[in-house]
């Protein structure tokens, strides 16, 4: 499985947002971006000119690739999914990326950052439906119910989660979780006005349709 080896604060440098890829950390004195508000590299503080027009569209493009954790192909993909969808394209592409299991263990609380979570996921500690799941990209459906196996939930983090009985993730309203079960259900599909990402859609449209 493809993804990003490098240092991933460097990300959120240079996109000027916080991507909140570390979690926790992301929220204390200890982000990068808190500190050195400039981009990565030894030209990161240096004066930046005017950008174009594609080189603002290309920067939205590769925010949102990486809030999501995804490589190039991955995002196009689905844009090319949500363009044959009914609706409108920029809308279905964030709508469909939501409903990723790695980014909906993260948004329902059970596990704290898109890194952990793949990597659980692809070692098979999740259920989707009582089913095992072991792809980061599966699409979830409404009324799905997705669980941590029995035998997973002696792991720390997930034992930690049901001892304190909460979660410092502010839980979306499309989403259900029971921390006693170590499970969330997916109430409706997700909608623009559910995804509080910072992510301006028409301009990875306008990009891709160039």
């Amino acid at each position: 499985m493809a993804r990003y080896r490098d240092a991933v604060c460097k990300l959120c440098r240079a996109e000027g947002t916080k991507l909140y890829l570390k979690s926790d950390r992301c929220n204390s004195f200890k982000c990068a971006i808190e500190k050195k508000a400039y981009g990565p590299g030894m030209h990161g503080g240096a004066r930046r000119f005017k950008k174009s027009d594609f080189g603002i569209q290309l920067r939205e493009k590769q925010k949102a690739k990486r809030f999501y954790g995804l490589l190039e192909k991955q995002f196009k993909n689905y844009f090319q999914v949500a363009d044959r969808m009914e609706g409108m394209t920029g809308q279905n592409l964030l709508i469909l990326i939501e409903r990723r299991l790695d980014n909906f263990v993260v948004k329902s609380g059970l596990i704290q950052s898109k890194a952990q979570a793949r990597q659980l996921i692809v070692h098979r500690h999740f259920l989707v439906n009582g089913q095992r799941v072991d792809r980061p990209s599966y699409l979830l459906k409404e009324n799905d119910i997705i669980s941590v196996k029995n035998d997973s939930k002696e792991i720390d983090i997930f034992k930690q989660l049901k001892e304190e009985g909460r979660t410092s993730t502010e839980i979306p309203v499309w989403i259900e979780l029971s921390v006693d079960k170590l499970e969330a259900k997916v109430l409706r599909l997700p909608i623009r006005d559910d995804i509080t990402n910072p992510i301006n859609e028409q301009l990875i449209v306008e990009l891709y349709s160039k």
